[in-house]
């Protein structure tokens, strides 16, 4: 009985513990100063299938395709009026990584400028990409990877791949890198992704623990490195503290909603205080209610016990139509209002409300 009973016990503790998770240092910082650059272009895409540009209503793209032909000796005869119909004019886009040389390839994002229905089958023409400082760093170009149409999700059609932008990998090749002069840096410094005075004394002490006085937690972000001066040495250094895991409590409780598709991720178990939020035609209403539980006669010797009882009810419309009976867990809410039909303009606006009151006691982010 006693043995049960204790099991019992370590069973309750470990239950009511803070959850603790294992990250690597590599995982949740990044090195201060390393860091990719954006290059973006203008160009053409070749080869469509009838799907391009009206040039009618995107007379740029006409200019852009008589400047090209003009570099390669075509001429084209004055007012010539070209219906293009495999053409289209696009912006891409590409990181170029830190430490990048030339001759290393990147991936690059093309999107349509102009009216054209589909960038499917097409074929990116050579393409400088330049960065802010309007320098040339890479040269794109190759064929196009359009994914997907559209797919249904209950009764809903959600446009799950655009047909106007896709991707080629490895299509640029970098032409120029950035400069970054690692080995001159005296100090380096980790930076979180996420601030947390917490994580970030959490981080400072694990790296001590290894290399003793090597590291100060600046502020809820920073971490201080007092790393070897030679290159050799910093690389060995940070190869080592990117490596070394550091124990983590659960970070702050977000939701996270896609204003695009409706969808919702939670990072944790989310509970709903109380409050009544009206949208449209849908009602949410979180009750909490006190439940008063005594003795049977005055002197039986035992306690009064008082609990909460939490509900939350949904009703569509005047609430003739549908009503809902839920727990207050937001994942069980959320679930019931998709079964009430809701857009994802509703469910936005419900859970922004209910930010607004402090029933959603977590970060709330729309994408």
């Amino acid at each position: 009985m006693k043995t049960r009973l204790l099991t019992l016990l370590l069973l309750t503790a470990a239950l009511l513990a803070p959850m603790v998770q294992a990250e690597r240092i590599r995982d949740i910082t990044s090195v201060q100063g390393v860091r990719t650059n954006a290059l973006m272009g203008y160009g053409l895409v070749v080869g469509l299938d009838g799907s391009g540009d009206q040039t009618m209503q995107t007379p740029f793209t006409t200019q852009s395709l008589n400047n090209m032909l003009s570099q390669l000796g075509i001429t084209v005869p004055p007012g010539s009026n070209m219906q293009l119909k495999n053409v289209a004019a696009v912006m891409v886009s590409a990181q170029l990584p830190p430490f990048a040389r030339p001759g290393d390839k990147i991936d690059v994002v093309v999107s349509s400028l102009g009216n054209a229905k589909s960038l499917r089958g097409g074929t990116l023409l050579m393409t400088p990409l330049k960065g802010v400082d309007n320098q040339v760093y890479a040269l794109a170009q190759g064929n196009l990877l359009v994914s997907g149409a559209g797919a249904s999700s209950g009764g809903n059609r959600v446009q799950s791949n655009q047909l106007n932008g896709g991707m080629i990998s490895d299509g640029a090749t970098v032409e120029r890198g950035v400069a970054v002069d690692f080995a001159a840096q005296e100090v380096l410094r980790l930076q979180l992704h996420e601030e947390d005075f917490y994580a970030a004394q959490q981080v400072s002490d694990t790296i001590n623990r290894r290399f003793s006085g090597s590291a100060i937690a600046e502020d809820s972000r920073t971490i201080k490195l007092f790393a070897p001066q030679d290159s050799a040495g910093k690389v060995r250094f940070l190869a080592e503290v990117q490596n070394l895991p550091v124990a983590l409590e659960v970070m702050d409780a977000k939701v996270i909603i896609n204003s695009r598709t409706g969808s919702v991720v939670m990072n944790r178990h989310v509970t709903l205080g109380a409050c009544a939020v009206a949208q449209g035609d849908l009602m949410v209403e979180v009750l909490r209610n006190q439940q008063v539980s005594q003795p049977d006669t005055p002197l039986a010797g035992g306690e009064t016990v008082v609990t909460n009882q939490n509900a939350v009810s949904l009703r569509e419309g005047s609430g003739s139509l549908q009503k809902v009976n839920t727990s207050t867990d937001l994942n069980s809410v959320i679930n019931a209002l998709n079964r009430l039909g809701a857009t994802p303009n509703d469910l936005m606006a419900i859970l922004q409300a209910m930010k607004n009151a402090g029933c959603l006691r977590a970060k709330l982010e729309i994408q």
